[in-house]
């Protein structure tokens, strides 16, 4: 016995087997690993010395499952059910013994064996959905034969991580033991299975758990029913579920066999593809060429917020969450008092979920300050600027923080589309101003813009994008334009959206085939749930626009029970012959002629014009990479991942079909469109925005 290769050994107490693997970080099941443990298991079984082996990992976890480098290439043998088999077969007990996470293939392997012990703080699960798949080495036929339908159904369909005392209760681990004692008890557990003389447990071979939900399709369908919304649009949940309709129908070898075809399927679409696309994405994205890893960083221990209306108290929100003070400043005192208000609302509603208890609210929102005067920011680290979105207001503010400021303190700004270079003019340290635009609302949602201004330094730039991460959030570094990259992506579909209104069709008509694309809703619905008033100014508004007379007749949106739609009392939306109308006089004066608008033209009008603007963004170095503004539009508009994004999906459909319908559209897509040279570049030589290096 010893090492079987560079990962894996193999070892002995008394007449117990240990096959350990030392993959660092996270023992990934690599080709490596997976011929180690083919070996070591073989070489136990053959040695008549020993009676059992404990299988365990070195190192901070168990296994997250698969090496995600090898997924999308040929499998090297031996492949993960290959192992699987080899120790599901064993006539001598097999162990896992599970510290951190067994996730994934991981899990799958720690299935095969015929016990399982944990310590309290492991984590099992099954993420493969998060990446477009099922388990594809037998996960969905081990599972539900161990835990059940119900709760199989929940695992692979959620991805979620199930901890350890769950999981015992569950039936999904043997025994507990105690954190600093696992390859002890586990070799113990090992003696005592042999001293019962008890046989291998083969989980393949359990039928309980599957004979109660036999003859009841009930299970599944309103497992479906329940999960609609959640699932639309997404191929693999439906897949999963199959695959465990195929373990409770069938014997368990065609079940597998439904498994790998099923599995098979999904890893050659487009969906996964699209969602390993992202996986990368999310991890290139804090990548910044001219920004090295080791930037020094300012620690940030108090950071400051001016404004506490929904931005500043939602921001606020994000740094009371991982413990660091916040003094916020208002104007009014009742402004202040309503915006602290809301957010110990916010904190309360967690308590009714179960996310937080009412100590955990009272100890943060014991972080928050609350002032009028806004010296009390000058001992703070970081402070951001969330007050309303005018350049001249904004000036007026920097001016008066870079007086007060201590030296080396960061001053971000919130603002959604304002020109940062300018704001940085307002200040002697341009240096220290960056762009912190945090989306509504800004305690829930996970992208953060950070944006870099011409003088902005890479201690800014390191400081805050570092920061975002431990704030959970998803950060893309990018650069100063009207909108950086979401919005003015944003704005290029609203053009083609609001064109196509004077052409003939409805708001409904657009919003419709947005959200069957896959987005949570369309730009006019979208408009009315932030508010048409955003931005107007009554005692300037002339009728000159639909958006103006909308909300001269207080049609402003969800809030006033009627904006481009009408509302009831629940909100729930319906078409609004009002709008209809309105728009049809707009439309008659516009001189176009009125039409039928397909699906299909409202769909390229409008995606295909983002992936035109995305690629000026690029031509223009506003964004690094064609993935950053990919998880832009994912995480902070609802772009459905399955997609992939708008630079993903112009990859989908091919850049050279993008630029001719783009084309054909002519002088429908405005006087002022123009197709970006370097899409038409690309299409002409036949390249994709991935190749783009």
């Amino acid at each position: 016995m010893g090492a079987i290769n560079a990962v894996v050994s193999l070892a002995s107490e008394g007449d117990i087997a240990i096959l350990s693997v030392n993959n660092p970080p996270v023992n990934a099941l690599s080709q490596q690993v997976r011929a180690g443990l083919f070996d070591g298991v073989r070489q136990a079984i053959a040695d008549p010395a020993v009676k059992a082996i404990v299988l365990i990992c070195d190192g901070k976890t168990f296994s997250v499952g698969a090496d995600i480098t090898e997924l999308g290439k040929p499998p090297a043998a031996p492949v993960l059910t290959e192992v699987e088999s080899a120790i599901e077969a064993s006539s001598k007990p097999v162990v896992a013994a599970i510290h951190g996470t067994a996730l994934g293939g991981g899990l799958e392997l720690a299935l095969c064996c015929h016990y399982r012990v944990a310590v309290p703080s492991a984590k099992c699960g099954l993420p493969e959905i998060n990446l477009g798949l099922l388990p594809g080495a037998g996960g969905t036929q081990r599972l539900p034969r161990i835990v059940g339908v119900e709760q199989a159904l929940d695992m692979v369909t959620s991805g979620k991580q199930v901890d350890a005392k769950s999981a015992h209760a569950a039936g999904l681990l043997d025994e507990l033991v105690p954190e600093d004692a696992l390859r002890a008890i586990a070799i113990a557990f090992a003696r005592k299975v042999v001293a019962d003389n008890r046989p291998p447990r083969r989980v393949r071979d359990l039928d309980d758990k599957l004979a109660a939900a036999r003859g009841k399709p009930e299970i599944f369908e309103s497992f479906r029913k329940a999960n609609a919304k959640k699932f639309r649009g997404f191929l693999a949940p439906e897949y999963n579920i199959q695959a465990i309709e195929a373990a409770v129908a069938k014997p368990f070898d065609e079940g597998l066999a439904i498994e790998r075809r099923l599995f098979l399927e999904l890893m050659a679409g487009t969906q996964s593809a699209a969602q390993r696309y992202v996986f990368f994405a999310e991890r290139a994205v804090w990548k910044i060429p001219d920004v090295p890893d080791d930037t020094p960083a300012i620690p940030i221990k108090k950071v400051g917020i001016i404004g506490a209306g929904t931005m500043g108290g939602g921001i606020a929100m994000n740094f009371a969450n991982i413990g660091i003070p916040v003094t916020i400043v208002e104007t009014k005192q009742d402004a202040l008092d309503r915006g602290l208000g809301v957010v110990r609302k916010n904190y309360e509603r967690s308590t009714k979920s179960g996310r937080l208890t009412m100590a955990d609210v009272d100890r943060r929102m014991q972080l928050f300050t609350g002032t009028l005067d806004l010296a009390q920011l000058a001992d703070c680290d970081l402070v951001i600027e969330a007050v309303f979105e005018n350049m001249d207001i904004k000036l007026d503010v920097f001016g008066k923080l870079d007086r007060i400021a201590k030296p080396g303190a960061i001053l971000a700004t919130n603002t959604s589309a304002l020109d940062i270079n300018q704001i940085a003019t307002a200040v002697a340290r341009p240096e220290a101003v960056i762009g912190l635009h945090f989306f509504s609302p800004a305690n829930v949602m996970r992208l953060v813009e950070v944006v870099r201004a011409r003088q902005t330094s890479k201690s800014a730039i390191a400081t805050s994008m570092q920061l975002a991460k431990k704030l959970g959030k998803i950060a893309a570094l990018v650069g100063v334009c009207p909108g950086f990259v979401g919005n003015r992506i944003l704005y290029a579909r609203s053009a083609q959206a609001n064109a196509m209104l004077m052409e003939g069709a409805m708001p409904w008509d657009i919003d419709k085939a947005i959200y069957d694309f896959g987005l949570p809703m369309g730009p006019f619905a979208m408009s009315d749930l932030a508010g048409l008033d955003i931005g107007w100014i009554p005692e300037q508004s002339k009728s000159s626009t639909i958006r103006e007379v909308l909300c001269e007749q207080n049609r402003r949106g969800q809030k006033t029970g009627a904006g481009f739609y009408d509302y009831d009392e629940q909100r729930n939306a319906k078409p609004s012959p009002i709008t209809a109308q309105i728009i049809k006089d707009f439309a008659g004066r516009s001189g176009l002629p009125q039409r039928t608008i397909s699906e299909q033209e409202i769909l390229e009008r409008c995606l295909y014009a983002q992936i035109n603007e995305g690629a000026k963004i690029l031509e223009e170095h506003i964004a690094i990479r064609p993935s950053d503004i990919d998880i832009v539009w994912i995480n902070g508009y609802g772009w459905p991942v399955y997609r992939g994004g708008p630079m993903f999906y112009a990859d989908t459909v091919g850049l050279a079909q993008v630029v001719a319908k783009l084309e054909s559209y002519g002088d429908k897509l405005g006087k002022n469109f123009t197709i970006s040279p370097l899409l038409r570049q690309l299409a002409a030589d036949g390249k994709r925005f991935a190749d783009m290096k």
